[in-house]
């Protein structure tokens, strides 16, 4: 019987191996079949039509076949940039999907926003946004990052393009489209918390915390695009540093799709830069750095430096320039081969009845919207509620309730939004929730946007006829996302008058942030009892948050950007080095240095108990690899999850390092009394620094594993592991 099953494990394996080797062989001769055809077509083109199919909407070329690509945005569902079509589902924003620790929702929301956009004929989409957060929440784009640590941001980027570009025999079928990663690269770093500013850092810098994402995109995920930041590196604009998109995205990650620039950004060469003098040197030098498509939202000529106006004279005249066309033009032909746009009938869309959203599409998006929740306190447990314990709720705040505006998309969805069919807000996901049991008291209080104080009067006393509040505060798109930078980083407006007023009451509070960036909300830390971050959690949001508020839900998220204290504390992240330990002992005089809560952070209806963390093996090769291992229970009541984090620190190395770097996360779900044990690989690539001669290596010596709970040293607990 031994024998069958080992020959029977043998076939099995040696058929897997061969059809594996199949699987590369096929893709190998359709890479070289697709070749073939492009370099066939190109040599069919003339000049104007090559540089006509270098736009991001270049119209389908009938004379040749060659079809049309459309694009859209995806970043947390399907959004048409100059089109509202109504019924696409509407995820948790990206900030929020992070903060439920698990890629595989992310795949799965990205695979559910590649159906949609197949059904309204997208086949490209600028997403995923890989940018880690540098600390600097006045950047209106932290909500759009899946956090501020470079392994988290990889493993999510990861999931989303695995789900929306699809793998192996699935990848670019017709339920799949291209993913474009952006921004290539570093482009939070700036210098004032503003889009697109200023930014200058150390090579050092760029590999260890920005770099990690887009490889891990290109050499995982084989993303098919890539969009270069606004910003400049070391002086060189992005869209013509050849050190960036040639030697370190090409020749070194090995990245062989297209790289589309961001909006204008061909054309910025001269008009933000100042480095060209005209839209044809611009063009020139983007395409010498091979920047293969102009992107230029609303196709303005004006803004345009890939189109024939520009270009053809000076290519004409210029032959040897030819071959940056050619090229340029072959890696989008290249790419609309592999979608399958050749063989395919293009759709006509009726923008009128088109429906792209499927029910399970948004009743995924509810799973996830439940998954993201974050509670950040809790005191004397006043959450969940008791929803047969209360007879009346007071909900109020600006950010309680939304109608569908007249155009555009909600506000409380954040950037990058399409239009759902509905949108649940904490109004009516409670009203519905509580289905007359409880008598619910709204009062909106004040306008996000306004310094009026005339509805404080009505909060106030539904507040005080009611046995508790759910208060609902934080931003919009209105005060936050893209080209939405701050100064400061308090509660706009007069929110936080209202959160004052309301806490006098003496009434049980619950305030419920929605927002798109930390914010310093040290009044409601310090006053309120209890606190959910919730971000932007899609079209179910009320659906979700009034789960959690009455506890069919318990919260399970964790913080994936810290929160500040002040703005004058920024940048703020857990991704620190040794500060001077002399007598300013590298602390502010007036001020916690600390983050009022930190990456990682995120509390539970339950508590957990974390066991010692156990080595495999205690020394090991530096070329060899071992584990570490935690039990975690479940000390409390009810079910709950647990996001398990593993740090590692190498004590002594020949370069300057973190104090600690995320290498492993896990969430899981405890009941009552429950204990699991999680496991985490620690080898090469959780130990490697990168040395005096910027490359990945293995050093001798000690190195401090930490697991636990948050990246809080008293959430932690800490293994020394050898290596020699």
């Amino acid at each position: 019987m031994k024998k069958l099953l080992l020959v029977g494990c043998f076939v099995v394996s040696f058929l897997g191996c061969n059809s594996n080797k199949a699987i590369a062989q096929n893709k190998r001769q359709d890479d070289a079949e697709i070749a073939k055809k492009v370099q066939h077509l190109v040599s069919q083109m003339t000049l104007d039509e090559k540089i006509a199919e270098m736009t991001q909407d270049a119209p389908a070329n009938n004379r040749l076949g060659i079809p049309f690509m459309k694009y859209g945005e995806a970043l947390h569902g399907l959004w048409l940039v100059l089109d509202y079509y109504g019924n696409t589902t509407v995820y948790p924003q990206a900030i929020a999907a992070a903060s439920t620790w698990q890629p595989e929702l992310v795949k799965k929301m990205a695979s559910q926003t590649a159906l949609e956009a197949r059904a309204l004929g997208v086949t490209h989409c600028y997403s995923p946004n890989l940018d880690v957060i540098s600390g600097d929440p006045r950047y209106g784009r932290v909500e759009e990052s899946y956090g501020e640590d470079p392994y988290l941001v990889s493993r999510m980027g990861v999931a989303f393009i695995e789900g929306l570009q699809g793998t192996g025999d699935e990848q670019y079928d017709e339920n799949h489209v291209i993913a474009t990663a952006k921004h290539f690269i570093g482009y939070p770093e700036n210098r004032r918390g503003i889009n697109g500013g200023f930014s200058d850092m150390s090579e050092r810098r760029l590999r260890e915390i920005y770099l990690p994402p887009f490889e891990a995109a290109i050499k995982e995920a084989k993303v098919g695009s890539i969009m270069p930041g606004h910003q400049d590196y070391n002086g060189v604009p992005n869209h013509m540093n050849t050190w960036l998109l040639k030697d370190i995205l090409r020749d070194e990650l090995g990245f062989d799709g297209f790289i589309v620039s961001d909006n204008n950004d061909v054309a910025r060469l001269e008009t933000m830069h100042f480095i060209s003098e005209s839209r044809t040197e611009s063009a020139i030098l983007g395409l010498k750095a091979g920047v293969d498509m102009d992107l230029v939202i609303g196709k303005s000529v004006d803004l345009s430096s890939y189109h024939s106006n520009v270009l053809k004279d000076t290519i004409t005249n210029n032959p040897e320039l030819v071959k940056y066309i050619d090229k340029a033009t072959s890696r989008i032909l290249t790419a609309k081969y592999k979608l399958g746009l050749f063989d395919a009938e293009p759709k006509e869309i009726d923008t009128k009845t088109v429906n792209a959203g499927r029910k399970e599409h948004q009743e995924f998006s509810y799973e996830m919207a439940k998954k993201a929740i974050i509670l950040l306190k809790n005191d004397n447990n006043l959450l969940p509620l008791d929803i047969n314990g209360i007879k009346s709720l007071a909900v109020i705040g600006p950010n309680a309730h939304e109608e569908q505006p007249e155009k555009g998309t909600y506000a409380l969805l954040g950037g990058y939004s399409g239009l759902p069919p509905y949108y649940t807000s904490v109004l009516e996901g409670l009203t519905s929730k509580t289905k007359g049991k409880v008598k619910i008291n709204y009062a909106k209080g004040c306008d996000l946007l306004s310094n009026s104080k005339e509805g404080f009067s009505e909060a106030i006393s539904a507040a005080n006829k009611s046995d508790a509040v759910v208060l609902v505060v934080g931003g919009s798109r209105k005060t936050g996302g893209e080209g939405v930078d701050r100064s400061d980083l308090d509660l706009y407006g007069v929110q936080n008058e209202l959160v004052e007023a309301i806490h006098k009451t003496g009434k049980p509070v619950i305030v419920v942030l929605i927002n798109g960036r930390p914010l310093t909300i040290n009044y409601i830390a310090e006053n309120v009892p209890s606190i959910l971050e919730t971000w932007y959690l899609g079209m179910r949001s009320g659906d979700a948050i009034a789960d959690a508020i009455f506890g069919d839900v318990n919260p399970g998220g964790k913080l994936t950007v810290s929160f500040p204290r002040s703005v004058g504390q920024v940048p703020v992240t857990y991704l620190e080095r040794p500060d001077f330990i002399g007598s300013g002992k590298g602390l502010y005089k007036d001020a916690d240095k600390s983050p009022l809560f930190p990456f990682g952070y995120g509390l539970s209806y339950t508590t957990f108990k974390y066991g010692t963390p156990k080595l495999e093996n205690q020394t090991i090769s530096i070329d060899g690899s071992t584990t570490v291992s935690v039990a975690v229970t479940n000390t409390g009541d009810i079910l709950g999850d647990e996001v398990v984090q593993m740090y590692v620190r190498d004590d002594y190395a020949s370069v300057g390092r973190y104090l600690k770097m995320l290498k492993g996360f896990k969430r899981i779900t405890l009941k009552p009394g429950e204990t699991k044990t999680v496991t985490f690989n620690l080898g090469f690539n959780q130990l490697n620094v990168l040395n005096q001669d910027l490359k990945k290596v293995v050093e001798p010596g000690t190195f401090t594993i930490s697991v636990g709970a948050s990246s809080m040293a008293k959430d932690l607990q800490t293994v020394s592991l050898r290596a020699k």
